[in-house]
């Protein structure tokens, strides 16, 4: 069937078919991955029934943009389809692009970092508020934190979290760990460990307890590390509280060349 042109009122809003090489991709697709066999499925369903709903399009420069149905027009095309059913709609490039995130961030399949990247670039690059992106995707404002806090995982931690099927959960879990290495570290015994949620979170704060305590240690370190006549004169306000105390305590102090020696002799009282 021949592309269809006209006035807004005698096309937008309705279902037409248009010709799929007529469909250009849209710039601001938010998934990265499609799963091969499940786009199989969706084929051979169509190839079964057709396309039950109908693609989002909008005119531009002569030809239509696609504002939602990625997957659709995929599996159609695995179908061996040329024509698609499409509902043209009269949007700006701003609220074609606002439409494809909130369409695709409101599906189940995309990626934990997918829907973070998408919020993201709704807050960022549209102007929005996280108020604003949780009003408009129907969540609450602490949810869209946590999602975009997932980006503050490298590209590499995204990655591997992806591909071995962890969760959100686990990678929220990870977060708390400081640096990179930590990170790499964890997720390298998580994946080998097949650890779920629960045994993963009991090992990071197991990591997060040795590291306070080497913190600890270290803070102790500066206090007392830097200068050894604050062990020395310890040392010497001991030896003096017990000779006030009528305990007849001497000290001996050796020198060498790479350390200090003391020698404390403390008589012992008979009777």
């Amino acid at each position: 069937m021949a592309t269809i042109f006209g006035t807004k009122d005698k096309v937008s809003g309705k279902v037409i078919h248009i010709a799929e090489k007529e469909i250009l991709p849209n710039p601001h697709q938010p998934r990265r991955t499609f799963d091969e066999t499940e786009l199989s499925f969706l084929a051979e369903s169509i190839r079964q029934n057709g396309i039950l709903q109908p693609l989002s399009v909008r005119r531009v420069n002569g030809s239509y943009e696609l504002i939602s149905g990625e997957r659709r027009l995929r599996a159609a095309r695995l179908a061996g389809l040329t024509e698609v059913p499409c509902i043209v709609v009269n949007v700006t490039e701003r609220n074609s692009a606002v439409l494809a995130l909130v369409e695709n961030i409101q599906r189940q399949d995309l990626s934990c970092f997918e829907e973070a990247f998408a919020i993201e670039k709704l807050i960022d690059f549209y102007g929005m508020t996280q108020e604003d992106a949780a009003i408009r995707l129907g969540k609450a404002q602490s949810t869209i934190a946590n999602k975009l806090r997932l980006l503050k995982l490298s590209p590499a931690e995204m990655e591997r979290i992806t591909e071995n099927g962890l969760t959100e959960r686990h990678a929220r879990a990870l977060l708390k760990l400081r640096t990179q290495e930590q990170r790499e570290l964890a997720i390298e015994r998580i994946i080998k460990g097949g650890m779920n949620v629960e045994r993963t979170e009991a090992m990071i704060e197991q990591i997060l307890g040795t590291e306070r305590e080497k913190e600890s240690l270290k803070k102790r370190s500066v206090v007392f590390g830097g200068d050894v006549r604050l062990f020395v004169n310890s040392i010497n306000r001991a030896i003096e509280t017990m000779q006030a105390a009528g305990i007849d305590a001497v000290s001996e102090k050796i020198k060498s060349d790479d350390c200090i020696e003391y020698r404390i002799v403390i008589p012992i009282r008979k009777g």
